[in-house]
Parts: structure tokens; sequence; C-alpha cells
């Protein structure tokens, strides 16, 4: 598996345009909302928080969501005649979509501190940058689970859906005290909500609004697990078919 993950990740990192476009897309978000939502009393600290959220979410996402065109052209039939196990090709594959989900929330962080005036100590950095990308383990294996599902005919669809449900109604953009009281409660059961307590945190003092970061942190590792048991049925029963 170490093979693989390392053809994964140097494969990765050669699409330029692919990085440039993971880290340049939530930059871009942050500088246009920061200076709108400052003039309405948000910090832009809380603007990073979600910005960094979604750029993380999304870079998962698409790494792992790209495993449809692989399926569609044939690849993962032609790794079962390797020995690399199905559980060791899904874990490079999360391996590497972790990898990738990093430098958004970096860039962000970055953008944030050098034009927002964002300052936080070294506690409320690590929760702003390690905290978030930790955190994006699930959103990894959604995408697996969606590579898994869609053709790759049919992959920016079900991706972009899943995107703008995660981003808009889990409250990265918007905060959802703002939201009726039914999309509030949908809100409150998605895992970017809970991502973005993690994130929203940093710019609270460590206090987060939805019942606090604990609550985040057990909440993500629960979807973390249920994904993770529903990439594995899914793929052995891909495997089956094959």
């Amino acid at each position: 598996m170490t093979g693989y993950l390392a053809f994964e990740i140097r494969r990765t990192l050669r699409d330029a345009k692919f990085l440039l476009f993971a880290v340049a897309l939530p930059v871009g978000i942050y500088l246009l909302m920061a200076d709108r939502f400052a003039d309405q009393g948000a910090p832009a600290a809380y603007v990073m928080g979600g910005v960094a959220v979604f750029g993380a979410m999304k870079a998962a996402l698409d790494v792992g969501a790209r495993t449809a065109v692989e399926r569609g052209i044939g690849w993962q039939r032609q790794l079962r005649l390797t020995p690399l196990s199905g559980g060791g090709y899904l874990l490079a594959k999360a391996s590497v979509a972790m990898v990738v989900a990093l430098p958004p929330v970096a860039g962000v962080s970055l953008v944030a501190a050098l034009t927002g005036g964002v300052d936080l100590s070294a506690g409320g950095w690590a929760t702003a940058v390690l905290g978030v990308w930790a955190g994006t383990v699930p959103f990894a294996l959604l995408g697996l689970l969606i590579g898994q599902f869609a053709s790759a005919r049919g992959l920016q669809a079900y991706q972009g859906a899943v995107v703008l449900v995660l981003g808009f109604v889990g409250g990265l953009f918007i905060p959802v005290s703002t939201f009726p009281a039914a999309l509030a409660v949908v809100a409150k059961v998605l895992p970017s909500y809970w991502l973005a307590e993690i994130g929203h945190a940093a710019a609270l003092g460590g206090h987060s609004s939805g019942g606090g970061s604990g609550v985040a942190v057990l909440v993500l590792a629960l979807y973390t697990l249920v994904l993770g048991v529903a990439v594995a049925v899914r793929y052995r029963r891909d495997t089956a078919r094959a």
C-alpha cells in the first residue's frame, strides 16, 4: 500500500491546475466575503473559519469522488489483480484526500492573517488550521462513497449538489442563527455544520455557537465511522459484481 500511496500522492501533486483551483477558490471567496461581512460586524476570523472549512471539504470530496472516473475506465478492476487490498486502496485514497485538504486551509488562514488582520493565539491557530484539517476525514470518506455510486458522466452533478447542500445549508457562509427554525434543524444534522463549529471556535475564543468543539469532534467521529463502514461495504459489493 505504501508504494501505491506514494504513487497517488505524486500523481495528485503533479496536477497543478487542480491544486491551484483547490487553493485559489476558497482564498477568493474569503477575500470577497471578508469585506462584506465586516460591514455587518462579523470578525474576519469567523469568516476565515467557515471558508477554510469549505476549501478543505471541497478538496477532500473532489479527490474521493474522482474514483468514479477510475471505476469507469476499469482502473479499479486492474488494481484488484495486484496484491493491493481493497482496504489499502481506500485508505490510500482517503490519505491523498487529506493531503490535498490541507493547502486550502493553510492558504485561507495565511491570507486572513496578512490581509484581514486576523491575530490568534497559538491555540487559536491550531484550532483554525490543524483542527479543521483533522476534521475533514469524513468528507474524504464521503467523496469515496460518491465515487463508488456515481458514474463518470454524472459525477459533477452529484458532487455539485452535495457541495452546495453542505456549504450553504451547513452554515459555512451564512450563520445558522439566521435560518428558519426547520432549516436550522436540518443544518445541525450535516457534518459541515459541525466542522464549521471547530473553525468558528477559533474566532470566538474557543467557544462555538452550537454546543462546543467537544460535541463537534464526537459528531464528526461518528460520521467517520458510519461513512467508513458504508464505503467498505459498497466497495466489497462492487468487487463481487466485477
